[in-house]
């Protein structure tokens, strides 16, 4: 099927959000989906600039199709995330790391004619995830980026429930990372700058909260194995590596520009390994789904209007820090 037309929400080299259209053909192994929820990510604010479709977090309807697509049909709820295709031989890809394969199409590195922020939206079927029975469209476009990059984490790199795991934020990602580890049966150590978030934090499931503006140590008895760090800058690591265990493992998982430095000696005197992790495979995007329906994990979401008003004054509220947690843009036929 050729000549599929439809609306694109777009950054400009001024930060404008414009609007386009893009034209697709509908291979056999591809899907036509009606979007109807878009997640808005931190990466979002780093390409507004560029002449490219917005947002990886997309959940939707299909509408169409191709010739060879098996496993789903008119009126499923599909949804996808930083991946949208690999080679499928390469070494990477047979050991279920296609995230890693060296002929990836990724947001922000292809597909530029497509984004969540949009009207629809054509992709491969292999590279579409089925949203569980009972989990809202709007809560799952979330979980495309924010839910799937902390669970990779916690998942790829063999937390277990008897390690004591430390989120330093509590946003986007950090409110997911609290939930996800909480329900894996971690024990969960929260750290923010000042106490406002301190109750919120506990109902979530962390089981100890510390305010660290102005701290010059933080006492926290038992050290965490795993620290998690959510926050669009890095942290005060002189304060930080004190209370990580020896062997333990830093997750730096928001994207950041520059490079990145610890102490030399805090890191190898401990032995210490700095983890870096992505979304995740799709096997375990899969998973993530499944544990989240399972055990009832919900991002706390701000809606607003999929239309380019609504798209502005959602990044706009980002930019200022004013959303908790994460902004889903809602199509009006929703």
């Amino acid at each position: 099927m050729s000549g599929i037309d439809f609306t694109v929400y777009k950054g400009s080299p001024s930060g404008k959000i414009v609007a386009g259209i893009t034209t697709k053909d509908l291979r056999p192994d591809e899907v036509l989906l009606r979007v109807t929820h878009a997640g808005l990510c931190g990466t979002d604010l780093h390409y507004r600039n560029q002449d490219m479709a917005l947002s990886h977090e997309g959940v939707g309807v299909v509408e169409k199709v191709g010739s060879e697509v098996a496993y789903y049909k008119v009126g499923d709820r599909a949804g996808w995330g930083y991946l949208h295709s690999a080679c499928l031989h390469c070494d990477q890809c047979l050991s279920g790391n296609e995230i890693f394969c060296p002929k990836r199409a990724m947001y922000g590195e292809s597909d530029f004619d497509q984004g969540a922020f949009a009207t629809h939206a054509v992709w491969k079927e292999a590279f579409l995830f089925r949203i569980p029975d009972g989990m809202s469209s709007a809560e799952a476009a979330p979980l495309m980026c924010a839910g799937a990059t902390v669970f990779n984490a916690l998942e790829l790199h063999g937390v277990r429930p008897t390690d004591r795991v430390g989120v330093v934020g509590i946003g986007g990602l950090g409110h997911l990372a609290i939930q996800f580890a909480a329900k894996m049966g971690c024990d969960v150590v929260v750290f923010s700058s000042t106490d406002s978030k301190r109750n919120e934090a506990m109902t979530l499931g962390a089981k100890e909260f510390y305010a660290t503006r102005g701290a010059r140590k933080l006492d926290i008895g038992r050290p965490v194995n795993y620290l998690i760090v959510t926050t669009s800058a890095s942290p005060d690591w002189n304060l930080y590596l004190p209370v990580i265990a020896p062997m333990g493992t830093i997750f730096p998982l928001t994207v950041a520009e520059g490079n990145f430095s610890i102490p030399h000696m805090g890191l190898v005197g401990k032995g210490l390994r700095v983890q870096g992790s992505i979304c995740p495979s799709r096997g375990l995007h899969v998973k993530m789904l499944r544990f989240a329906a399972l055990h009832g994990i919900k991002p706390v979401i701000q809606t607003f209007p999929l239309t380019l008003e609504g798209i502005e004054e959602a990044i706009n509220k980002l930019e200022k820090g004013q959303i908790r947690y994460r902004g889903v843009l809602v199509a009006p036929d929703a």
